[in-house]
């Protein structure tokens, strides 16, 4: 039976997909290639794979050619990644910068320049998209007016959802039925396709900071865009070209990150919907911002000073990024979405009194224990705030 073609649960793709192959290779664990290039005796052949390349982006069959065009160890994340998001396929960059410029320079290469998206968005996402960088244009709307924002020189809908760091959720069948023939790309950091799967609800293009939950132990950089094989193609070819390509070792840590992938996401979030309650029913928190669908993260605004906050935490480590098995906290409007406008942050909902909480999986009465130090005394607190916000 061929396990390949058989319909198997999240949670099994987790640890078989991209691995499908290795006991008919007499090895157990994933091999790491770090060859930058690989011999060919054949220049004549090779020549007809690199023009096959130029033409479709598709990978060359056969040996390897060169790492700029692909690399084994990467591949098997890409397949894995593919197979938990439901797409036929996926291309890995160096970063989730990458990976979103990448993205951009296919529509754009087509004269398809304008770009329609909906705040908030990760900081750098934004400002990518605002300052123009990439020749892009951006009109910003809310999830109704997406339709209307439309334009025939339209490349894209960019969304993130949950969003970062607010944790505001879209309705993405709705958005990706107003988004016609316009491809939608999904930010799906934050939920993974453990809890969510955009390309089920219309949307063309995943995209993953895979630095973040699919990596998961913080020590490894790195993007990937799941979609169909025609985009793929391309965006193979605009890696191809600009050398953003992820190293071997990250593309194997990457793979051995979605192994624990759903446990991961499920312990996590467990933790984070208790702490969520516990924040919501603590009279210095002023409100809390928790999604439907549930997750890892956890947005609170304070009464007091957020920045006090941030000092006072010995447990939990101040610091940007999220996803990891430890728990993280950062002030967005200092950090991740300082780059962003102060007048469009706020407008976003990034007040300057948010933290940004990565809950991670130690234990949850360890990870109270220190948010209640760092939130201060609690006389003379207003009354708590109301459940959490699930937006």
């Amino acid at each position: 039976m061929d396990t390949r073609r058989t319909p198997r649960a999240l949670a099994t793709e987790a640890v078989h997909a991209g691995r499908d192959d290795l006991a008919g290779l007499g090895l157990h664990a994933p091999p790491i290639d770090l060859s930058t290039t690989y011999p060919s005796y054949d220049s004549r052949a090779e020549a007809a794979r690199i023009d096959a390349f130029a033409t479709t982006g598709a990978e060359p069959e056969g040996p390897p050619v060169y790492g700029r065009l692909g690399n084994p160890t990467v591949a098997r994340f890409e397949t894995a990644l593919a197979r938990l998001e439901g797409t036929e396929s996926a291309v890995a960059f160096a970063s989730g910068m990458a990976a979103l410029s990448a993205v951009l320079l296919v529509r754009g290469s087509m004269g398809l320049r304008h770009v329609v998206a909906v705040r908030p968005l990760y900081g750098c996402s934004d400002h990518l998209l605002t300052a123009g960088l990439l020749g892009s244009e951006v009109t910003w709307t809310d999830p109704a007016g997406v339709a209307d924002a439309l334009r025939p020189d339209t490349g894209l809908v960019l969304v993130e959802t949950p969003a970062n760091p607010t944790l505001a959720e879209i309705d993405l069948r709705a958005v990706a039925h107003a988004c016609g023939s316009v491809p939608l790309l999904v930010d799906n950091t934050f939920a993974t396709p453990v809890l969510q799967r955009p390309a089920g609800h219309g949307a063309r293009l995943v995209l993953h900071s895979a630095t973040k939950y699919l990596g998961g132990h913080g020590d490894v950089l790195a993007g990937v865009v799941a979609c169909d094989e025609e985009f793929a193609g391309r965006l193979r070819q605009v890696r191809f070209a600009t050398g953003g390509v992820l190293h071997p070792l990250a593309g194997y840590l990457l793979l051995r990150g979605l192994a624990t992938l759903p446990v991961r996401v499920r312990a996590a979030s467990a933790n984070a919907a208790e702490l969520a309650a516990r924040l919501a029913a603590d009279p210095r928190v002023a409100r809390v911002h928790y999604p439907r669908i549930g997750g890892a993260m956890v947005s609170f605004e304070v009464h007091g000073d957020p920045h006090e906050v941030i000092a006072g935490v010995r447990l939990i480590t101040p610091a940007v990024s999220l996803g990891s098995v430890d728990s993280l906290i950062q002030h967005p409007a200092s950090i991740s979405h300082r780059i962003v406008d102060a007048d469009d942050r706020r407008d976003a909902g990034v007040s300057d009194r948010l933290l940004r909480l990565s809950v991670g999986l130690e234990d949850v009465e360890d990870l109270w224990a220190d948010l209640d130090a760092a939130l201060g005394e609690r006389a003379g607190t207003p009354a708590p705030a109301e459940a959490p916000a699930r937006v």
